[in-house]
């Protein structure tokens, strides 16, 4: 792959009025050709308005009718990417845009198909929630067992793919199923897959954090339903 790449960053955004512009800002900012892909899933805090009043030549903007959910957006997203490598980057401050360079290094140099920015690999991170990292240690250990990888942050949002990779792999979930859905798909293909160590700024709920034990039983159902019957 050439070593100016074209990216195309997606970002998926729902009920994120706090926080849309500032991650545009900072995407912005990072020193790569690229396209930024924003996907509003029916925001009714005034994300919409936000994102409409947002303009760049390398902005594309698509609006969902009806909360559809993560996954959902994401693949609206896919399908409208032109570049050579697709980031995944949520709608909030949690993860930080200047790291893409270290984060696509595997992909340019040959030696990766996608890459998982890994929240426990020694990155500077936010001291939060106990029982959610439990959960994730748990989700993740049972997702590697069932694909025999070995990563240590399945749930991460920072995942990066060759875009002919993810145009070849077929999305059905809508919601936060999409983490284990690619996971396991991504290893039934027998793509290389690397980890790279990444910084985590994480909030709480009071400042409109989403995922929640629901979204952890359904991950649940979606390693096992993707791996046995997908």
């Amino acid at each position: 792959m050439e070593n100016k790449p074209k990216l195309s960053i997606v970002i998926p955004a729902y009920n994120e009025k706090d926080t849309i512009d500032e991650i545009v800002r900072r995407v912005q900012n990072v020193e790569f050709e690229k396209e930024i892909i924003i996907i509003d899933d029916c925001s009714n805090d005034g994300t919409r308005d936000i994102i409409n009043k947002i303009s760049g030549n390398n902005i594309k903007k698509f609006f969902h009718e009806e909360n559809r959910g993560k996954g959902a957006a994401l693949r609206t997203g896919f399908q409208h990417v032109t570049g050579d490598i697709v980031i995944i980057q949520d709608a909030d401050l949690e993860y930080n845009p200047q790291e893409y360079s270290s984060l696509i290094e595997p992909i340019l140099d040959g030696r990766a198909d996608a890459v998982y920015g890994s929240r426990f690999l020694g990155g500077p991170h936010r001291v939060l929630f106990y029982w959610h990292y439990i959960g994730n240690k748990m989700l993740t250990t049972l997702s590697n067992m069932l694909t025999n990888l070995n990563l240590t942050d399945m749930e991460t949002c920072y995942k990066i793919f060759k875009t002919e990779v993810i145009k070849n792999i077929n999305i059905r979930s809508n919601r936060f199923g999409f983490e284990p859905e690619i996971t396991v798909k991504l290893a039934k293909k027998k793509c290389i897959i690397y980890e790279m160590p990444i910084s985590y700024s994480g909030r709480d709920y009071d400042e409109g954090k989403k995922i929640g034990w629901k979204d952890g039983v359904v991950a649940l159902y979606c390693i096992i339903r993707y791996k046995l019957f997908d």
